[in-house]
């Protein structure tokens, strides 16, 4: 089985990249999906962050937005969110490889691969990116995104450019979609796989 990781900036367009691979026929383990699930109405986690992060959750229901305005800023506030989630997903992603052990490649996607020095977990590295004016447009263009918070989103994010140079594929999103998923396909078959879908 090969593990691969698929990294990228906020709105370089990793989700709908992952979902490429997924068409292809390779198994994805998407961690802001988990996370969500897990902070989503009757997550496991909803309890704990309301007893460490008084005032964000309220009738049983996470405040995703209060609880970014906590820890954004606060790195400290940061490290105990990540305390309690960080083991959840993990525990997810075990059962995950071991529901697809028979898969002769599964694919992660990791927003924050390169930051938490998680990369040399997986065998090859996909790293989705796009022209800083694309980028910044599909961000803003998010619920609840503004110019401040997407600086402070990328301040803790690695330079795209240095993620390209740690890649072993570098996915342009900057482009048409069937010349992106072309790039996806040529990935799948470079690691010796036959692309399905």
């Amino acid at each position: 089985m090969i593990k691969v990781a698929l990294t990228g900036s906020i709105g370089m367009g990793k989700s709908t990249v992952a979902k490429m691979f997924e068409r292809a026929g390779v198994p994805v383990f998407d961690a802001d999906a988990e996370v969500r699930r897990l902070q989503g109405a009757g997550g496991a986690l909803v309890e704990p962050i309301g007893r460490r992060f008084p005032g964000t959750v309220r009738d049983g229901v996470l405040d995703r937005e209060r609880l970014a305005a906590i820890v954004l800023d606060d790195p400290n506030e940061l490290a105990a969110l990540e305390a309690i989630v960080h083991p959840a997903v993990q525990a997810a992603r075990a059962r995950f490889v071991a529901a697809h052990a028979d898969a002769p490649m599964i694919l992660f996607e990791i927003p924050l691969l390169f930051e938490t020095g998680s990369e040399t977990a997986y065998d090859k590295v996909v790293v989705v990116s796009a022209p800083a004016a694309a980028q910044h447009e599909r961000a803003l263009a998010r619920a609840g995104m503004t110019p401040a918070k997407l600086a402070a989103i990328l301040d803790r994010q690695m330079p795209d450019a240095d993620k390209r140079a740690q890649a072993d594929f570098v996915v342009d999103t900057g482009t048409d979609l069937s010349t992106t998923e072309r790039q996806v396909r040529d990935i799948i078959a470079c690691l010796g796989l036959e692309p399905g879908g």
